[in-house]
């Protein structure tokens, strides 16, 4: 299968830091590639360089078959980038907004009128489509500066946490619009800060750490480098206060079992036990050796 990126031995500098130290990706056309990272794992860096806004320091990137370095008008034609700070005009309608940017884009007025209905009925938007943005929930903006990014139809997708802020709901309905992305034949590649959002979406999972992958595969091969199940200590309110991996075995997880129960009697009258599948939380608190922030807000 065709590569929609491929980015070999990329480094970055900011200063003396190295921000990126020798990444490497290969992402398949028509997949959900989700980047998951740490504050300051070089996440946005990385979207800034496959979309051409940054040139890297050493490496080679293709995005969409073309140098993202030699040929950047080649990339650009080709690509989208949706990032985190909604981009819409909140005092024009969201009709208006759509209209505004296929013109923009070289589209004729009939053309961009066109475009615009057919992004508002695909992104569930026709019966707001009159109504100032500035009206719309946070899910309505950020479903409609998706469809402002794809007025031009490309290959390629780039979603820096698209659903940072979002309601439950909200989120949903975007996952569902992100899938049907791919479902039509688009590569999607997002950061995000919900590991549950990469668990559901992504066909394939990279964790980035110190500006390098330290894991990649899919949500299942990830979650199989923890082991067997968890054993969780919570107590009477269902606060969790103890959890310990297992290796899978009968032995192992008596073993888990007993140490919490040790546990429970020094700490935790009317606790209870409970086991579970390992998470994308869990591998990721193993890989990097950090847990997962409820935000995950790179300033890079």
């Amino acid at each position: 299968m065709q590569l929609a990126i491929d980015a070999r031995g990329i480094r970055k500098r900011f200063g003396r830091t190295d921000v990126l130290a020798g990444l490497d990706l290969a992402v398949q056309s028509g997949t959900i590639f989700a980047l998951l990272g740490p504050n300051g794992s070089g996440k946005t860096t990385t979207i800034n360089i496959l979309t051409t806004l940054v040139h890297p320091d050493e490496g080679t990137v293709h995005v969409a078959g073309h140098d993202v370095v030699a040929a950047p008008e080649q990339v650009k034609r080709r690509i989208s980038l949706t990032g985190q700070a909604a981009a819409v005009d909140e005092v024009l309608t969201a009709a208006e907004n759509l209209v505004m940017f296929g013109r923009l884009s070289g589209l004729t007025g009939s053309g961009a009128r066109t475009r615009a209905q057919e992004l508002l009925e695909r992104f569930d938007l026709t019966d707001a489509a009159g109504r100032r943005v500035g009206t719309y929930s946070g899910g309505m903006r950020r479903r409609l500066d998706l469809a402002l990014s794809l007025v031009v139809d490309v290959p390629v997708i780039f979603l820096d946490e698209p659903t940072t802020g979002l309601d439950t709901r909200s989120r949903q309905e975007l996952w569902r619009v992100i899938r049907s992305l791919a479902d039509g034949g688009a590569t999607v590649f997002l950061t995000t800060q919900y590991l549950e959002e990469a668990d559901l979406l992504a066909d394939r999972i990279a964790v980035l750490d110190h500006g390098r992958i330290v894991a990649e595969g899919t949500a299942d091969e990830l979650k199989a480098l923890v082991g067997g199940e968890v054993v969780e200590l919570r107590d009477g309110e269902g606060a969790l206060l103890a959890e310990l991996p297992t290796d899978g075995t009968v032995h192992g997880l008596r073993g888990a079992v007993e140490d919490i129960d040790r546990l429970h009697e020094a700490r935790a009258a009317g606790a209870t036990v409970s086991i579970r599948r390992p998470s994308l939380d869990d591998v990721f608190l193993q890989i990097t050796g950090r847990d997962v922030a409820p935000e995950l807000q790179e300033s890079r």
